[in-house]
């Protein structure tokens, strides 16, 4: 490939910051991928052999490396030029394998075990060689390097995992493999010889990461909502599910509202100002796979009280019911840190908050204890909006 070539493989500071609508054809993967990882969970939480904390394990996993697959093509088209053949062709065959992966998440760890893993051990590798024999080994084939030697240390074990009959020790195997995928990620791929380095580096496009990140979570909420309304529309339209219903509408406003509220609407601003832009963005990706973690249960949460609003309430559904905003609310202050270098005493109160309705909630049906959440959720967007009402609009100060 020729320098100009190359150049326009490349961002410029001309490069459109806004998401192509090949990045936006691609997220509507995974809102599939995300319904199937939500109903999987309603599935455990209800009755099934595996159970609720086993099921809970396995779908991690499974968003885990649906959300690497995504994160490593956000970092790319943020790098580089996503209206560069190379990058479309690259975006077309993530949507390929990560529809396959999706289609085989319901029985992930079951009889499509080996798809999953063989999909998206392809699809990692596929998508770097691709890269680098397109591009004739440029901008950076130290940079293959380094993402081969980790995907080649993880893609035995998701194979391996895959292919064997023993459920717990494929569950061993890929959280082994997942965790070397998210220690390589992370930390840059270090590697002998070549050393570490992030994608992008300082030329990474922080408006359009930051509105990759954004558009994310929307994805999530919007997966949240169409739980909501498959669980109505199922059920009787009776006063306690019609309660239900309004109260799962009014949480997901609620999420909603305290992602946006400055931390998540100045992720572009944050990042540009970062003194180590790559290390920060890697940063938020982790916070925003926790919120999407918790999103996703909050929506499983918001299937159990609405078709049994008022029956008997088994103590795990509290993981959805209550986890899920928790763990909502612990990405959402990683994220406020990563943005101001500080956490507002509304969203450890929230937590806290939470913890303390643990016990309490044992002994109330499934719609008060959604009830009781969604008030904590209002104390904290209250919180917010009384302090954005008394102080000046704060500038993002990130930390690293």
């Amino acid at each position: 490939m020729s320098e100009r070539g190359d150049a326009r493989l490349l961002r410029t500071e001309s490069s459109l910051q806004r998401a192509t609508f090949l990045e936006l054809f691609l997220d509507l993967v995974f809102v599939f991928a995300l319904t199937r990882i939500s109903a999987r969970l309603i599935t455990d939480f209800t009755g099934t052999e595996r159970g609720a904390l086993a099921g809970l394990g396995q779908a991690l996993l499974l968003l885990l490396a649906l959300w690497a697959v995504w994160s490593l093509t956000v970092w790319s088209t943020s790098w580089l030029n996503p209206e560069a053949p190379v990058v479309q062709t690259v975006i077309v065959m993530t949507m390929a394998g990560a529809m396959v992966m999706a289609v085989a998440v319901p029985d992930g760890f079951g009889a499509r075990a080996s798809l999953f893993a063989v999909t998206y051990v392809t699809l990692q590798i596929g998508r770097v060689l691709y890269f680098h024999i397109a591009g004739h080994g440029r901008p950076d084939s130290r940079q293959t390097i380094r993402v081969l030697v980790w995907l080649g240390l993880s893609a035995p074990l998701w194979v391996v995992g895959g292919l064997i009959d023993d459920g717990t020790v494929r569950g061993s195997l890929w959280t082994i493999a997942a965790l070397v995928d998210y220690v390589g990620l992370f930390l840059g791929w270090p590697t002998p010889r070549v050393g570490a380095q992030r994608i992008g580096g300082q030329t990474i496009a922080a408006e359009h990461l930051a509105e990759r990140y954004q558009q994310f979570l929307l994805i999530a909420l919007g997966e949240a909502i169409f739980v909501i309304g498959l669980a109505f529309s199922g059920s009787q339209f009776h006063t306690a599910q019609t309660a239900g219903f309004t109260l799962a509408l009014a949480t997901t406003v609620l999420l909603w509202r305290i992602y946006f509220h400055l931390a998540g609407g100045v992720l572009g601003a944050a990042i540009s100002r970062s003194r180590d832009a790559p290390r920060l963005a890697t940063d938020m990706a982790l916070a925003h796979l926790v919120m999407i973690a918790g999103v996703v249960l909050t929506g499983v949460g918001f299937e159990l009280f609405i078709t049994e609003p008022l029956g008997d309430l088994p103590a795990p559904w509290l993981i959805a019911v209550l986890g899920g905003p928790a763990v909502f609310l612990a990405g959402r202050s990683a994220l406020e840190y990563q943005v101001f270098g500080r956490v507002s005493r509304s969203r450890t109160g929230g937590l806290l908050a939470l913890a303390l309705l643990t016990p309490a909630t044992l002994h109330l049906p499934p719609l008060a204890t959604g009830a009781a959440t969604a008030v904590v959720l209002l104390g904290v967007t209250y919180a917010d909006a009384r302090r954005s009402h008394r102080r000046p609009a704060e500038q993002p100060a990130p930390p690293v």
